[in-house]
């Protein structure tokens, strides 16, 4: 008979009372010092009781299909443990044993996380390690067979070009001889290029971890983690009181696996292994859980013996950091590997997250265990996942991850109350390089285009970087519209010298558009690093197609430093560039609002535009397709003279569409943008059409002004100020067709609209305007061929 035993069982305030007994009582018996985590109910963290009652029917027939002999399953949401149950048997046969809350389970490939991965960030932060490090710098026995340039961070996302797994028969020897054959071992695989999920890597990273502290990763991880957050009931080899409660897996010889590793290999590394090893219970593993939700920290709550009155608990309370919250980030950011994303030491979106269902943010980090455990983390939901079962026992047959993902499914979904906002950190290509110790630019001499944009997140300029770089030539730079430092608004730039590094400055914006191959003799790849804006008419996308068109014809190599789009990625909006309208000011057949970044760009060119050209794009970490600017924790820096922030840039795709008319559109003003007008331009009148309008997310203001600059300077202009009060609810390229609907019926004769299309590149939306046709007949002919194009920028993106 299944015996189930969970806090979801008891009601009301006896269910409160008996819970808290029953915690008190085995802090006695076990002599430990730490409560767990808070318990509360669903409803009070925000989460739906009867969907989460859901679960209990999953897991039961879980059981009865043979997935498990039992299971394990705990949530937590806001800060508690809100469900809470135990399912099943944790052994069967002739001596059956229930499963309950309290039982400890072998947490197989969960080591990799929290034991193995957060005590390499832990050397990380403490400066005893860099994630670019080399292993072998640690462990030079290690270097063999071209290993030598496996780094830090390669085995942690598992792109080292190590096999899975090398042969048991390696380990049958005792340590020393399998520790030599692991070292023997041959790359399967190129550095850094290939996801292969790899228990040595983990294996490998235990060793270094050893090497660095001095302590075996069970005596590292219990000092500095397990102890700190009072988890008592984690750890390699548990003593024997931990054994009785232990979940057995299969046999060793005649004997079940109670307390012992599963896995054969950690098993001849006397249970300690950076791959496997770890044992713990639910409710150990959610104070971990918590800790990361809270970037690193942990409310440490401990009861005092003999300070039980009635029903109270005399607390204390302390916090307690395991790590900082840059490394927390740092730790669960998205690193793109050859097959999805990975974490490091975490897995994101791969071919092993069947475990994690379907509802989870993409800020959600997790792993599995091939015993039958699973740990899934979201900070942007403001929540944990735990499932522990022995689905090996008794005969290896068990099968869980797809049901794990289903109970994952209906925890998620039972989420109703408001989720908490992650501040995340974003980090752009040259970043990303560096932590790669530029191994995409390993012996190469580099033409670098780009401007003052192109920086690091601590505000150094890629041009120093990579000057200073190693095994890293910095042979040219080369500079867009606007010039090297981004100050010129001019119509032609000349060449100059970057003051800093000495190097000649070619400009891309004077006699020439693009590299000529006098320019590229000394270049063998050409790098891009410059911040696009995120629409179509703005010339940095056309720098760098011109850029990889004298690539191709020069067989020089293209790498992109890919940057966000600010505007995010999620919304495309015409009008179609029409073919043939093609020029510097309208490189390709884009959409004025394309929503890619300027690596997924660089993707489509070369395969719209057959060009033959080995192209590398090196992503952006951490950064999702909804993520406009202020989401990713980017400094702001001015991309041209006159986009002086974030709200002028949202406008700019609609308003930037008239400045090739006869209406200032606040060049010579504080707020480019912002504001247009004209010396025609009644402010009261145009404005009072607009607003009548109710066009979304804006309002306009009637103003005058007189620009310094550009379209009538020094004359003074009526016109309209336009005022962003919902940027969700923005759609700046409509706001530019309707202020063109409402000048064509105020001012028919005073606006100039023959180089209208210049910018627009779309006859149809052209005809629209000028002849008057309704604002809702413009906008759909704005639509014409967009969501074609959604359709064909589908395989370039890069993103989730």
């Amino acid at each position: 008979m299944m015996k189930r035993m969970g806090f979801n069982a008891l009601a009301g305030a006896f269910a409160l009372h008996v819970v808290l007994v029953l915690q008190v009582m085995l802090v006695l018996q076990t002599n430990l010092s730490a409560e767990r985590l808070p318990i509360g109910t669903p409803d009070s963290a925000g989460m739906d009781t009867e969907r989460l009652k859901g679960i209990e029917q999953l897991v039961l027939d879980g059981i009865q299909d043979g997935k498990m002999p039992g299971a394990v399953v705990c949530v937590g949401h806001r800060g508690k443990i809100v469900y809470l149950e135990a399912f099943g048997n944790r052994q069967v046969g002739d001596d059956p044993q229930p499963m309950t809350t309290e039982t400890v389970f072998d947490m197989a490939s969960i080591t990799k996380p929290v034991a193995t991965a957060t005590s390499v960030m832990k050397l990380v932060e403490d400066g005893h390690l860099q994630l670019g490090s080399k292993v072998i710098d640690f462990f030079p026995e290690f270097a063999p067979y071209g290993k030598d340039e496996i780094t830090i961070q390669d085995m942690l996302v598992h792109q080292s070009g190590l096999i899975p797994d090398n042969a048991l028969a390696d380990y049958l020897d005792g340590p020393e001889l399998a520790w030599k054959r692991i070292c023997d071992l041959k790359l399967v695989a190129p550095v850094g290029q290939e996801f292969k999920y790899s228990d040595v890597n983990f294996i490998v990273l235990a060793k270094v971890i050893e090497k660095v502290s001095g302590k075996n990763v069970d005596e590292y991880s219990q000092e500095n983690i397990f102890t700190p957050l009072g988890m008592s009931e984690s750890g390699y080899n548990p003593r024997e009181e931990l054994k009785q409660r232990t979940a057995p897996t299969e046999k060793r010889g005649e004997q079940w696996m109670r307390g012992e590793v599963h896995d054969p290999r950690a098993f001849e590394l006397g249970g300690v292994a950076g791959h496997a090893g770890l044992f713990s219970t639910a409710q150990d593993l959610a104070i971990y859980a918590q800790m990361m939700l809270e970037e690193g920290e942990s409310q440490h709550r401990e009861i005092q013996r003999g300070e039980i009155q009635g029903d109270k608990v005399k607390q204390g309370d302390q916090r307690v950091r395991i790590l900082s919250p840059a490394t927390v980030r740092k730790m669960t950011s998205a690193y793109r590997v050859s097959r999805g994303s990975r974490g490091l030491g975490w897995d994101k979106q791969s071919p092993y997250s069947s475990n994690r269902g379907d509802l989870l943010s993409p800020s959600a980090f997790g792993h599995g265990g091939f015993t039958g455990t699973v740990l899934w983390i979201d900070p942007e939901l403001d929540l944990f996942f735990i499932f522990l079962s022995n689905r090996v026992h008794p005969s290896g047959k068990g099968s869980v991850n797809q049901l794990a993902g289903q109970i994952l499914n209906v925890v998620a979904s039972s989420i109703v109350g408001d989720t908490l906002s992650v501040a995340r950190e974003v980090q752009a290509g040259i970043d990303v390089l560096e932590s790669q110790n530029f191994r995409s630019l390993a012996n190469q001499r580099v033409g670098l285009i780009t401007n003052h944009t192109g920086r690091s997140m601590d505000g150094r300029s890629t041009a120093e970087i990579l000057k200073s770089a190693p095994a890293v030539t910095l042979a040219a730079l080369f500079s867009p519209e606007h010039g090297f430092e981004g100050k010129l608004d001019v119509s032609k730039i000349g060449d100059s010298e970057d003051a800093k590094t000495g190097i000649q400055v070619f400009s891309l914006y004077g006699e020439t558009r693009r590299p000529t191959p006098e320019m590229l003799a000394e270049v063998d790849t050409l790098v891009f690093d410059i911040q696009d804006i995120g629409a179509r008419f703005y010339t940095y996308i056309s720098t760098m197609g011109e850029a990889m068109e004298a690539a191709a014809a020069a067989k020089k190599r293209f790498v992109v430093l890919d940057r966000p789009n600010p505007l995010g990625g999620l919304v495309v909006t015409g009008p179609m560039l029409d073919p043939g309208k093609e020029s510097f000011v309208g490189y390709h057949r884009l959409p004025v609002r394309h929503g890619m970044t300027i690596g997924e760009i660089a993707q489509l060119l070369k395969s719209e535009r057959k060009l033959d050209i080995d192209l590398d794009v090196v992503c952006c970490e951490g950064w999702r397709r909804q993520d406009v600017w202020d989401a990713t924790g980017l400094t702001w820096i001015n991309p041209s003279p006159n986009m002086r922030c974030l709200t002028q840039a949202f406008l700019y795709p609609g308003v930037g569409l008239l400045e090739t008319t006869n209406v200032s559109v606040g060049r010579g003003t504080d707020t480019p943008f912002e504001v247009l007008g004209a010396p025609w331009i009644n402010g009261q009148d145009l404005s009072r059409m607009l607003n009548a309008r109710h066009i979304p997310g804006v309002r306009f203001v009637p103003i005058e002004f007189t620009p310094n600059a550009s379209q009538f300077k020094d004359k003074a202009c009526g016109g309209i100020n336009i005022v962003l009060t919902d940027r969700s609810a923005l759609e700046p390229v409509r706001v530019g067709l309707e202020i063109a609907t409402c000048l064509r019926h105020l001012y028919p004769d005073d606006w100039e609209t023959k180089n209208l299309d210049r910018l627009l590149c779309n006859s149809a939306v052209y005809e629209s305007i000028v002849s008057g046709a309704s604002i809702e007949s413009t906008l759909a002919r704005s639509m014409d061929d967009v969501s074609e194009f959604r359709s064909k920028r589908q395989p370039y993106l890069l993103y989730e």
